[in-house]
C-alpha cells in the first residue's frame, strides 16, 4: 500500500510532554467502526469491558538505553557521540543507533561517562564491531552480563522518543513516568506506552469486575517507532524484537476464549507478540524468539478481539496497524476527532479503544 495513505497533520501543541496526573485522568476515544465515536476516560474502562474479557499486556522495562560519550584512540580528537541501544545480542554485545554516526566505522573504540562505579573503572568502552547504512552499529562493550547492565544504568538516560526529547530535557520524572506498574524483565528502549495508563487502583476495579490481567514480554526496540520512509509498505523492512508467551499464560488465554471472554491486547506490543505465537485458528500457543511481524491493512487478526492503544505518529508501522485492526477511513475520522477535540497524543497521551472492522472491510 502508498505510504502516503497513512499521512495526517497533527498540531504540535497536540503533542503530550508529560503524562496525565493521575495516570487514570488520560482521555479514552472509544472506536466502533461503523458505530461512531464515545468520548470517555481510561477511568472507564471496567465499565467498557466485561466479565471474562481479559487484558493482556507487554511486562517489559525500560533500560536507560541513551548513552553520550566520545571516540577515543584514532588520533588526538575525541568527538562527541550520542548511542541508543535497541535489541541486545548477548551478555557484552548491543545494537544501537549512533547520532553522529559520520564519525565512527567499525573497529573504533567509544568511552561512555567518566562518573561510573562499576568494578571501580570510571569508563565504560565499547568497540564499533560492527556498522551498517543508516547509521546503525554493533558494540562490544568490554563489561558483560549484570555488571554491563549496572554500568548502562548509571550513565544511561531515560530514551524519550524525540517528538519529546527535542522540546524539552529528560529528567528525574521521566525513570518514574516512563515505566509502566507491570514492569519487570529489563530489555525495552522504549515503553509500551498503552500500559503507562494503569494504575494500582484501576487494577483492583478492574480485578473486581471479573476481568483478568495477562503478561506478555516483548522488548520493544527504537526502530518500532520509527516513520516508514519508503513510499511503498512492501518495501519496510521491520526491525525484529525478542517477544516471550508462556505456555500457562497461551493456555489460560485460551481457555477464556473458549468461554466466551475476549482478549485484549495493550498497545501493539502485546498484540504483535499474540498475533506472531497465534496459529491460523486463533489458538495461542508458547513463543520465545524474534518477532518482526508487520501488519497493514489486508492483515487477518486471529488472537485479538479489542485493543487499547495511544494515539500514533503518521506514517508509523503503528498507525498501519490500528488502521488494519479497525479500518483506514475509520482510523483517519477517529484521529480527525481526536485533534479536533483535543485529544493529547503519542507516548504520554491519551488513549483509544478500539474495536475491530467487519471481516472484509
Amino acid at each position: 500500500m502508498r505510504t502516503d495513505l497513512f499521512d495526517f497533520e497533527l498540531p504540535a501543541d497536540r503533542i503530550a510532554l508529560r503524562p496525565a496526573v493521575p495516570r487514570a485522568a488520560s482521555r479514552l476515544l472509544v472506536v466502533k467502526p461503523g458505530e461512531g465515536l464515545d468520548d470517555r476516560a481510561i477511568a472507564d474502562l471496567p465499565d467498557l469491558l466485561l466479565a471474562g474479557d481479559c487484558l493482556v499486556v507487554n511486562d517489559s522495562r525500560v533500560i536507560a538505553a541513551r548513552l553520550k560519550g566520545r571516540r577515543i584512540g584514532r588520533g588526538d580528537a575525541e568527538p562527541g557521540i550520542e548511542a541508543t541501544l535497541h535489541k541486545r545480542i548477548d551478555g557484552s554485545t548491543w545494537r544501537a543507533f549512533i547520532l553522529g554516526a559520520k564519525k565512527v566505522q567499525a573497529g573504533d573504540t567509544l568511552r561512555f561517562g567518566s562518573e561510573g562505579r562499576v568494578c571501580f573503572l570510571d569508563q565504560l568502552d565499547a568497540q564499533v564491531s560492527q556498522k551498517d547504512e543508516g547509521g546503525e552499529v554493533t558494540l562490544s562493550f568490554s563489561f558483560h552480563g549484570p555488571v554491563l547492565d549496572q554500568a548502562i544504568a548509571e550513565r544511561g538516560a531515560m530514551p524519550l522518543p524525540p517528538y519529546i526529547a527535542s522540546k524539552r530535557p529528560t529528567d528525574e520524572q521521566d525513570k518514574a513516568d516512563y515505566q509502566t506498574v507491570f514492569a519487570e524483565p529489563e530489555g525495552s528502549v522504549a515503553a509500551p506506552t498503552a500500559g503507562l495508563h494503569f494504575t494500582p487502583a484501576l487494577l483492583e476495579r478492574l480485578a473486581a469486575k471479573g476481568i483478568a490481567v495477562h503478561k506478555v514480554t516483548l522488548h520493544v526496540g527504537a526502530g518500532t517507532f520509527l516513520p516508514v520512509k519508503v513510499d511503498d509498505t512492501a518495501d519496510h523492512k521491520m526491525h525484529a524484537e525478542f517477544g516471550v508467551l508462556t505456555a500457562e499464560t497461551a493456555a489460560t488465554l485460551n481457555a477464556a476464549r473458549a468461554k466466551g471472554g475476549r482478549i485484549v491486547a495493550v498497545g501493539s506490543t502485546a498484540l504483535r507478540t499474540l498475533e506472531t505465537a497465534a496459529s491460523d485458528d486463533g489458538q495461542l500457543h508458547a513463543f520465545a524468539g524474534d518477532t518482526a511481524i508487520f501488519i497493514t491493512p489486508g492483515y487477518r487478526f486471529k488472537a485479538v478481539d479489542l485493543m487499547l492503544t495511544n494515539f500514533h505518529l503518521p506514517r508509523s508501522t503503528l498507525f498501519m496497524l490500528v488502521s488494519a485492526f479497525s479500518g483506514l477511513s475509520t482510523m483517519q475520522r477517529a484521529y480527525a476527532h481526536a485533534i479536533h477535540s483535543g485529544y493529547r497524543f503519542y507516548s504520554y497521551g491519551d488513549a483509544c479503544l478500539l474495536f475491530p472492522a467487519a471481516p472484509g472491510v
